[in-house]
């Protein structure tokens, strides 16, 4: 086995239960074509829109080394190296299954209605400075992300992080017990996917699941200001997690944070942590970063990592694509600031966005605008949590709205005529008048649910080129 390969068929075979058609060597795993690296294995997963199987022709076109399939693709060349099972995301959860068995790593859980992506890569980010550290790339997060995942883990890694998510109870449990965490964080517990819980508590209760797979002796890290803390050192402890760890303002929490300083482009935080006071800087803008880069910090003493030298390397730290990340964009006479927060949205996560768009001051004669698109699956409250968010556009001194999507109307009819610009049922409709209202020195916030479609709005924003006049 070379220093490049990830799997073998051999040790595929014994991880799946399948049989190769000829022997093959792998660099890595992929199930899609579009994506697919030379040299992975592509594994032909079967969905509900998208059989892979349709895929596998197109796979070898980019360079696999492989294909997992559950029958024969009826266009392949002869010779082309498969290995046959009888499930195909069965046999991704045995690859994932043996790649977690078969690593020294210490690994990482992290979930939580807010904030999962964004600690994954806090973890990957401050870990990968100190020693070899796998994480995925993306939010693969689910039963198709998290074996994806272990499955691309490196022999040799040190620490893994991995993401998990979950929109319906139950859904969790598989995924942590096929993790086996070391450490396991959830961020916070907020109304989200509501639309398939009837309370919030039982959202806690679903994101608690990922305590039945943390390895003996493990650690829980938790928010110690969630009022359903007590629920999940619970639901811990009757899982069999002994040590329990938490952060947050409350007095009791193990990193306490004492004091933040928000600025537009970054945060500032002291904190108490473990009894010793701290003082360091993150490199993206908001008190939820803070926040999180306690539970950060814990995990990684937890690991065994260095603290001191990960508290520094948060400076380092900037928000992911979709989550917080900056851009300056052209408009006519000038240059503006677009923050990108198009990725997903909950009432928690709008708060959040909002108070970012209030800490960043427009320039000039700029103002702040705010592009909000519907927050998904929220069920029977979602018409009064749209309309809760009045408040909190107000607070953050927010000149304009834009609103996006029937859920987002109840919002802005909620809000005072002053602010309300304009509501299109979808989107895109709203690009042609906010790419002709905006100016030099405004401050755009885009937030909505992925369905809700505000990615395209950010793309149409950032289409035109900064010229290197105007960002100076």
């Amino acid at each position: 086995m070379t220093a490049a390969a990830l799997w073998t068929s051999a040790e595929a075979e014994a991880a799946t239960g399948g049989r190769s058609t000829h022997p093959w060597v792998a660099s890595g795993v992929s199930i899609d074509s579009r994506t697919l690296e030379e040299g992975d294995l592509f594994v032909a997963i079967e969905g509900l829109n998208q059989d892979g199987h349709a895929y596998v022709k197109a796979a070898f076109e980019r360079g696999a080394a492989a294909a997992i399939v559950r029958r024969q693709p009826g266009d392949l060349l002869p010779g082309m190296p498969l290995l046959l099972v009888d499930d195909t995301l069965a046999a991704l959860n045995g690859l994932a299954a043996a790649a977690r068995q078969r690593t020294g790593a210490k690994v990482i859980a992290v979930t939580g209605s807010v904030g999962k992506t964004g600690t994954k890569e806090a973890l990957r980010l401050l870990l990968s400075k100190q020693n070899r550290t796998h994480a995925a790339a993306g939010s693969y997060n689910n039963l198709w992300g998290v074996p994806l995942t272990l499955a691309r883990m490196p022999i040799d890694a040190v620490y893994a992080v991995v993401e998990i998510g979950m929109n319906h109870a139950g859904e969790i449990t598989p995924l942590a017990r096929l993790t086996r965490p070391h450490v396991a964080v959830i961020t916070t517990i907020a109304p989200a996917h509501l639309e398939f819980f009837d309370s919030v508590t039982e959202i806690a209760d679903a994101k608690a699941e990922i305590f039945q797979g943390v390895e003996p002796g493990g650690v829980a890290i938790l928010n110690r200001d969630s009022p359903h803390f007590p629920r999940l050192i619970d639901c811990a402890f009757m899982s069999g997690v002994e040590r329990i760890e938490s952060f947050g303002r409350h007095p009791d929490a193990t990193a306490r944070l004492d004091k933040a300083a928000l600025h537009a482009a970054c945060s500032c935080a002291t904190a108490t942590f473990a009894g010793e006071q701290i003082c360091y800087k993150i490199g993206a803008p908001g008190e939820h970063w803070v926040m999180n880069s306690l539970a950060v910090l814990l995990t990684v003493r937890a690991v065994g990592a260095d603290v001191g030298l990960a508290a520094l390397a948060l400076a380092d730290l900037r928000a992911p694509k979709g989550r917080g990340e900056r851009h300056r964009i052209a408009v006519d006479g000038g240059v503006a600031t677009l923050i990108d927060e198009s990725y997903n949205a909950s009432p928690i996560a709008m708060r959040a966005a909002l108070a970012v768009l209030a800490a960043s001051p427009p320039e000039g004669r700029g103002r702040r605008i705010a592009v909000l698109g519907d927050m998904r699956e929220l069920g029977d409250r979602s018409a009064e949590l749209h309309a809760g968010l009045a408040a909190d556009v107000e607070a953050a001194k927010v000149d304009q709205v834009y609103a996006a999507g029937p859920l987002m109307r109840a919002l802005y009819d909620a809000l005072p005529p002053r602010l309300r610009r304009l509501h299109m049922e979808t989107a895109a409709e709203l690009i042609a008048n906010l790419q002709a209202d905006l100016r030099p020195g405004d401050v755009v916030l885009v937030k909505g649910s992925l369905g809700s479609r505000m990615g395209p709005v950010v793309d149409a924003l950032c289409a035109r080129p900064v010229e290197p006049a105007e960002a100076d």
